[in-house]
């Protein structure tokens, strides 16, 4: 019970790796607190934890709004008195070359994915200082870190996350709070897989090509990353701050077709 006792909040955790993460989590022993902007796809969540025997609630909120947040700040303190994990895991992905990109488009994605990962630091973070504990997760991407075709407005914003991570661990340190980001790579999703079918008039093929993007050969599952949160979660990271995690399949470190 690696995570016996301790409150994690979890953004974005009605699907793909959110859901991953909280199923895991509250395997492990936390309680967790599932939030998104789909209600009906964050009580699944709740429910899959509850019929395994886990504890869970649901908080439905809007990352990109701060009085929303802020509202799910509150219940957290108000309802288990503590938080001890806050996992920014909120994010959306687009499509196209930097010329592409509508000034609406950059701005949705700006706000879901980087003011995603501020407000819910903003509000949580004073917690965790009076508590002088806590573990702060920031879901980037390897995007972040290297040139990737078609994703200008995707990378742009992976790369703030993790800058912001690092100036959040330089800040919080003092407090006992630790700040680390995951980096995966291409992670079969059903946003992923949605994509896929939308964007490509074979996705099977375009599945086999991204594949080779990876050293693995292979495309990652929402539990490959799920394991790493709740590494970075655990007691058993303690000596990790503001790191990326790569899990990504040897994209990084192999070839970019």
């Amino acid at each position: 019970m690696r995570l016996d006792g301790k409150i994690a909040l979890i953004t974005g955790a009605g699907s793909g790796i959110g859901r991953a993460t909280a199923l895991l989590f509250a395997e492990k022993g936390a309680h967790v607190i599932v939030n998104d902007v789909h209600q009906e796809n964050g009580e699944k969540t709740v429910e899959e934890i509850t019929s395994q025997g886990g504890s869970a609630s649901f908080f439905h909120a809007d990352v990109t709004i701060p009085e929303s947040v802020q509202a799910l700040a509150n219940y957290v303190i108000q309802e288990f008195k503590q938080i001890d994990v806050l996992f920014n895991n909120v994010g959306m992905s687009n499509v196209g070359r930097l010329d592409e990109v509508e000034p609406e488009v950059w701005d949705k994605v700006m706000s879901v994915n980087v003011k995603g990962v501020f407000l819910p630091s903003k509000y949580i973070i004073p917690h965790m200082m009076e508590k002088k504990s806590g573990c702060i997760i920031n879901m980037s991407s390897c995007a972040a870190e290297m040139g990737l075709s078609q994703r200008a407005l995707y990378s742009a914003t992976k790369g703030a996350i993790l800058s912001l991570t690092k100036a959040m661990q330089v800040d919080y340190a003092p407090y006992n709070i630790r700040v680390n980001a995951l980096l995966p790579g291409t992670i079969m999703t059903p946003f992923v897989e949605n994509y896929l079918k939308t964007s490509y008039s074979d996705p099977t093929e375009a599945i086999d090509k991204i594949k080779t993007r990876q050293l693995s050969g292979e495309l990652g599952r929402p539990e490959d990353v799920a394991s790493a949160a709740l590494f970075l979660a655990s007691d058993e990271s303690k000596f990790m701050m503001g790191s990326p995690l790569y899990i990504d399949g040897g994209v990084i470190f192999g070839k970019n077709a």
